[in-house]
């Protein structure tokens, strides 16, 4: 592969660089675009996209010529891709499927809403069925994938970091002791979760839990756990200067979740040293290792939560040895040295690229 042209959201253009970048140390020139910049339409929330044309797209394909085409999500620029003849790989960075199913449940009532999400749908089939290598964001992901597309290419390819990225700096002013929780709001069996920590805040009072995250379902948490005074939300924080801040002054890093994937966060809470406490679903357990970085606790069990918090602000010293652990873990796993060599062995392996 000599040229690869990486098509994601907005939200994650800057990791779409450092792939871009550590892919170019690699001999393989990249080109990273916003997608719905090259080509967008119905449903779109911008009306005005609605009548875009191929023409960006057909623009940078004829100019760039990529081997291959990379995209982070299912949606037109992904859907004009299939429409080549260049190989599609499409990484897949959660369960498509069970998220729809909780949009439509959930967020996507109404007759102009469902509308949208059943077109999100068609393009997103579009771009699985026609792709030609399918990359799920870890091993759990993966056999969900194989069972929908026994035919198609399938390999994990999980989330890369830049360890060097993340380093101490003058933290938040935080009340101590405290726990640091940083995930979104956005899906709700994800978000449903965060409300075992109603049990938690009220045996652990003495301890501040510090929430950064936001999303449609940030009021439907907040609605449960704001009353409580150890409690407090801090909403979005820049990214990636604040979220450094946050991580670098926080005492316990806390992923409370009812379905993920291969948060990102987690890996980054490693990398800034901090003990971690995740639920044990999806990938989870593939980004840490519980008892060494860490500590797995299962879904819906708040007095794991209590027990595991407790151990780690009890024992200074192992909180301590849990968080060395996680740096080298994810630097020795993660970086994006590793998954870009992965990434190019598999595209050699399935593409014959």
């Amino acid at each position: 592969m000599k040229r690869l042209l990486i098509g994601g959201s907005s939200s994650k253009l800057f990791h779409l660089k450092e792939f871009a970048d550590v892919l170019g140390n690699f001999g393989v020139e990249c080109k990273v675009v916003f997608d719905a910049q090259i080509y967008d339409g119905f449903p779109s929330r911008k009306i005005k996209n609605w009548f875009q044309t191929r023409s960006k797209f057909n623009e940078l394909i004829n100019e760039f010529r990529p081997d291959a085409i990379f995209v982070d999500r299912q949606r037109h620029f992904g859907s004009a891709a299939t429409k080549t003849h260049i190989p599609l790989i499409v990484h897949l960075r959660g369960d498509y499927w069970k998220e729809i199913k909780m949009a439509r449940e959930t967020l996507y009532k109404s007759p102009p809403k469902r509308l949208a999400l059943w077109k999100w749908d068609q393009i997103a089939e579009q771009c699985f069925q026609n792709s030609s290598l399918i990359l799920p964001i870890c091993r759990y992901l993966e056999n969900i994938v194989r069972e929908r597309y026994s035919t198609k290419n399938v390999a994990t390819l999980h989330q890369g970091i830049t360890p060097s990225n993340w380093y101490q700096v003058e933290g938040m002013n935080l009340n101590h002791p405290c726990v640091g929780l940083l995930q979104g709001a956005v899906i709700f069996e994800k978000a449903k979760e965060m409300l075992t920590l109603e049990k938690v805040l009220k045996a652990l009072p003495h301890v501040t839990f510090y929430w950064v995250g936001d999303g449609p379902y940030r009021e439907y948490v907040l609605s449960s756990l704001k009353k409580y005074e150890n409690f407090k939300w801090l909403g979005a924080l820049e990214y990636p200067d604040k979220v450094r801040e946050y991580l670098s002054e926080i005492d316990i890093y806390a992923l409370v979740t009812g379905i993920d994937m291969s948060p990102l966060t987690l890996l980054e809470a490693q990398l800034m040293e901090k003990p971690v406490v995740a639920t044990n679903v999806g990938g989870v357990s593939e980004l840490m290792k519980d008892g060494e970085t860490g500590f797995l606790v299962e879904k819906g069990n708040h007095q794991q939560l209590i027990d595991k918090i407790t151990i780690l602000f009890e024992d200074a010293k192992k909180a301590k040895e849990m968080g060395r652990a996680g740096r080298k873990f994810v630097a020795d796993n993660f970086s994006w040295e590793i998954i870009g060599k992965k990434f190019l062995e598999t595209a050699r392996k399935y593409l014959s690229l």
